[in-house]
C-alpha cells in the first residue's frame, strides 16, 4: 500500500491500490498516478486513516475533481459500496509551477479543479469516471479482470494528462531543487534537524524556510517530523517487535518519551496501543460518516443538481465536508477565479489521497 496507509494489511483485504508512472513528459512535475478500487457491496463501510506526506493532489471521483494542499492532520475515509478514484501525486515542489503562486495558500485546503483548468476539469472527470465504470460493470464477468483494470487505468491517466498538458508550464529549476531536499529528508529520517539540512544544502535557515513554504506549503521541520512518523508507523506495522528506544535513537529523537509523545499526539494512540493485538480505532478527523456525513451528503446530492453535475447519491461514503471547507478559502486562491460564463462547481466529496 506504501508509506502513509495506515493498516496496510488490513487495508489490502478491503481495497486495490495501483500506481503507475508519469510519461516522460510530465516527470519533472508528478511522482505518480494512484488508482484506489473498491467493492464493499453489501458488507459495512470500511474506514481507512491516512498519514498524510508533503505533496499536492489532483484528484478525481464521482462526486468531482479538486486540488488537494498538502494536510498537516491525520485523516480517516470511510469507504462504502462500489467506487474507485484517480490520483495524481505531484512531486514536492512540482504544482507550483502549475498553480504560479505559493503552495502555502492551499495547505490543509482543497479547491476546485476548475480554479486551475476551468471547464475542461469537469469533461476530464466526466471521461475518466465513464473509464473507469466500463471497466467495474465487467469485473465478476469471467476473463482477465487485472487487464481490464490495466486497460482502464491507462484510458483513465491519458485524460488526466491530456488535461495537465493543457496548461503544461515549463520546468521550474528551483521547484526541482526543493523536491530534491524533501526527497533528501524522507530518504533519510535520521535527518534530524533543520540546521543539518541547512549545511548540507549551502542554504540558510531562512531561505529553507522561505522556499518550503513557497514550494511544498509546510515547513522543513513538519517535513522531517513527518518523515519520521512515517518510518515509525512502518515499522510498527511490519508486525515485527519494535524496540522503540532503539528506533527513537535511529529517528534522531531525544529519547523514547519524545517519540511516543509524537506518535501519539499524530496517530491518535500510543505505540504501545497501536501494535496491541486487535484494531484500535484511530482518532482520526473523519472524512464522512455519521449524523453530520448523512446530512452532508443530503446537502451534495442538491448541489450536484444546482451544480448540474452527473453524481449518484452515494458517493462511496466519501464524506462531505468540502462543501464548508472550500468556500472559506476562496478568497486565498483569487488568482485563479473561475473562468468566465462557467458556474464554479463544487467537489461534492471531501477525497482523501492515498500516499
Amino acid at each position: 500500500m506504501g508509506r502513509g496507509v495506515l493498516r496496510p494489511d488490513l487495508a489490502a483485504t478491503h481495497l486495490r491500490l495501483a500506481r503507475h508512472k508519469p510519461s516522460d513528459l510530465l516527470a519533472p512535475f508528478v511522482d505518480y498516478y494512484w488508482i484506489p478500487r473498491w467493492d464493499l457491496r453489501g458488507q459495512p463501510p470500511y474506514e481507512q486513516t491516512i498519514l498524510p506526506h508533503p505533496n499536492v493532489h489532483l484528484v478525481f471521483e464521482a462526486s468531482g475533481a479538486g486540488i488537494f494542499g498538502v494536510d498537516r492532520r491525520l485523516f480517516t475515509r470511510s469507504l462504502s459500496g462500489l467506487g474507485l478514484a484517480v490520483g495524481v501525486r505531484f512531486a514536492a515542489g512540482g504544482f507550483r509551477p502549475f498553480w504560479q503562486a505559493p503552495i502555502s495558500q492551499l495547505t490543509d485546503r482543497v479547491v476546485s479543479a476548475a480554479r486551475l483548468f476551468g471547464p475542461r476539469a469537469e469533461k476530464t472527470r466526466q471521461a475518466i469516471i465513464c473509464a473507469g465504470s466500463g471497466a467495474r460493470e465487467c469485473d465478476g464477468a469471467g476473463g482477465d479482470d487485472a487487464g481490464r483494470d490495466d486497460q482502464a487505468d491507462a484510458r483513465m491517466i491519458g485524460y488526466a494528462e491530456s488535461l495537465l498538458c493543457s496548461v503544461l508550464p515549463e520546468r521550474d529549476p528551483v521547484a526541482e531543487q526543493v523536491g530534491a531536499l524533501v526527497s533528501r529528508i524522507t530518504d533519510d529520517p535520521g535527518l534530524r534537524r533543520v540546521d543539518e539540512l541547512s549545511a548540507a544544502s549551502g542554504m540558510t535557515a531562512r531561505t529553507l524556510q522561505r522556499l518550503f513554504a513557497d514550494y511544498v506549503g509546510v515547513s522543513p521541520k513538519w517535513v522531517m517530523r513527518r518523515a519520521r512518523l512515517h518510518e515509525a508507523a512502518e515499522r510498527a506495522d511490519s508486525g515485527e517487535p519494535v524496540d522503540w528506544a532503539l528506533l527513537a535513537s535511529d529517528l534522531g529523537y531525544a529519547d523514547q518519551a519524545h517519540l511516543t509523545r509524537d506518535f501519539t499526539v499524530t496517530i491518535g494512540v500510543s505505540p504501545a496501543r497501536y501494535t496491541a493485538p486487535g484494531t484500535v480505532r484511530l482518532r482520526g478527523r473523519r472524512s464522512g460518516g455519521g449524523r453530520d456525513g448523512a446530512q452532508g451528503q443530503r446537502r451534495t446530492a442538491a448541489g450536484a443538481v444546482e451544480g448540474r453535475l452527473d453524481v449518484p447519491d452515494d458517493h462511496g461514503g466519501l464524506g462531505a465536508d468540502l462543501l464548508r471547507r472550500e468556500p472559506e478559502h476562496d478568497h486565498l486562491v483569487s488568482r485563479h477565479p473561475p473562468a468566465p460564463r462557467e458556474r464554479l462547481r463544487m467537489v461534492l466529496g471531501r477525497h482523501v489521497p492515498f500516499p
